[in-house]
């Protein structure tokens, strides 16, 4: 089933976000309408920056999904309904270099009508325009207990993002 969407004001926004990318997760996606991939993701945040609404979103560059981010301009945060908690285990633990993720758990791209790719089946879609990128670095942290986060993989980068678009399934 396709969900219909509507237009929403950040200001609007009554959901927790802490539950919403925290315990929910979410999908980042980035790319084009044509070519794009999708990761799960619970490690974010958002608020206000420079007198914006954002979001911030931390990203391996291990990640296939990574390489489309660095690419575009744009990129979508989705949050399905809990029904769909099957698919973002798998989009969390396959790569969509080895496949077609979407296709293998049952989800569908769609994109805005300035071409950010989201996830069809989400219940709320935050697109959004990166305003600055960084790197977490092992000499900035102050409690070294959080590089235990990096003993496998390399360090996030992450992206403070505009949310332009705030989508809600009707």
């Amino acid at each position: 089933m396709e969900s219909v969407f509507s237009p929403f004001s950040p200001d609007a926004l009554n959901d927790n976000l802490f539950k919403l990318i925290g315990s929910d997760w979410m999908l980042i996606t980035a790319g084009t309408p044509d070519r794009f991939n999708t990761m799960t993701a619970s490690w974010g945040t958002a608020g206000i920056l420079w007198n914006k609404p954002v979001a911030v979103c931390f990203v391996r560059p291990e990640r296939y999904t990574y390489e489309f981010i660095e690419q575009e301009e744009r990129l979508s945060l989705s949050f399905l309904p809990d029904t769909y908690r099957k698919a973002l285990s798998y989009c969390g633990s396959h790569s969509g270099r080895d496949g077609d993720k979407l296709a293998a758990c049952g989800l569908h791209g769609a994109a805005t009508p300035d071409g950010v790719p989201y996830i069809r089946e989400a219940r709320l879609v935050l697109s959004c325009r990166k305003l600055y990128a960084d790197d977490l670095r092992a000499a900035s942290f102050l409690d070294p207990s959080l590089l235990s986060h990096y003993e496998k993989g390399g360090f996030h980068r992450f992206y403070v993002c505009e949310i332009e678009q705030i989508l809600r399934a009707d």
